[in-house]
């Protein structure tokens, strides 16, 4: 039954579990006692646990220059006078956007997955969702991305058009929403930036160099981090949501032997280095609530008169 399953919808094994589920009308969660107290504070009950998987084959090179091409027409011969390094950035057309669209993909369809659980057990959104992913055992070009979370379901009579997920832990979604604001959608900006050891790189390191500034390798981190921050603005802006709020911020930096001066040269031992940086947040809204009359303070003469007078 498995094997006909063309990733389309919930895998059989999970609709078979949510159906399960609902059927018994019990439900799990990883919430801890403070988080499942704070969520029905503010009017909302768990109704399970719920988890989105896809494994995804990357490939090891999107073209002929792979991933990592640093773009820098001096690659093979960087001395004294050459230009600067530029710094290609996957959000503005470099060889290493392949590679962030397959990695967003991934985490997309495995974000699709878990609402898609969501769905099933009738929640209406789902909180402290954690995205991970991992090689996949015994295949070296494979990762497995995973994302896991307890859907939610509100009390009331109020439904949201769509579930929406967050990376905010119960104590963290109560406070979002005693505060007048609603989570969106849990966002991934990820941006991927590879920049060329250039002559003033190597002189700015080499071992006499003394103390001073890299300037290729901070305007590396500096495009790489604004690149990821422009990408996840984007997509709160397409979710129509007022902001985001941030939950995690990495930085990976390694170096890459130069494939653009070794395809010049199979001898070159120019360096780049690559910098990858990822955001997770949740984009969030802000909603009006209804305001109740101010109360009246009542109060009670000490004036016999006037407390009579009051009767009459």
């Amino acid at each position: 039954m498995s094997g006909e399953w063309t990733a389309g919808g919930l895998p059989p094994v999970a609709a078979a579990r949510t159906a399960e589920a609902r059927r018994r009308g019990t439900w799990s969660s990883a919430l801890s006692t403070g988080e499942f107290t704070a969520i029905r504070s503010v009017g909302f009950e768990p109704v399970g646990q719920v988890l989105g998987t896809a494994v995804y084959h990357v490939a090891g090179g999107g073209s002929s220059w792979r991933y990592y091409d640093c773009g820098y027409g001096n690659a093979s011969w960087s001395g004294r006078g050459s230009t600067p390094a530029p710094v290609a950035v996957s959000g503005q057309g470099a060889a290493s956007k392949a590679l962030v669209d397959v990695l967003l993909a991934a985490r997309h369809a495995a974000l699709a997955r878990m609402t898609a659980e969501c769905t099933a057990l009738g929640g209406d959104g789902v909180v402290a969702a954690d995205l991970t992913m991992a090689p996949f055992p015994s295949a070296p070009h494979c990762f497995e991305f995973q994302v896991i979370g307890t859907a939610v379901r509100a009390q009331g009579a109020v439904r949201p058009n769509r579930p929406f997920t967050t990376h905010l832990d119960g104590q963290g979604f109560a406070k979002l929403i005693a505060a007048g604001w609603v989570p969106v959608e849990l966002l991934v900006g990820l941006a991927i930036g590879t920049r060329h050891d250039d002559w003033t790189t190597r002189r700015q390191n080499w071992f006499g160099a003394g103390n001073q500034e890299v300037t290729g390798w901070s305007q590396l981190v500096s495009a790489t981090r604004h690149d990821a921050r422009a990408r996840i603005g984007e997509q709160a802006w397409h979710t129509g949501a007022d902001g985001v709020v941030l939950g995690d911020s990495r930085l990976r930096i390694w170096r890459e032997e130069c494939v653009r001066a070794r395809r010049r040269n199979s001898d070159s031992d120019q360096k780049d280095h690559v910098a990858e940086a990822t955001l997770v947040g949740t984009a969030v809204a802000g909603f009006t609530v209804r305001q109740e009359p101010p109360r009246t303070l009542t109060m009670m003469s000490l004036d016999p008169n006037r407390r009579r007078a009051r009767v009459t």
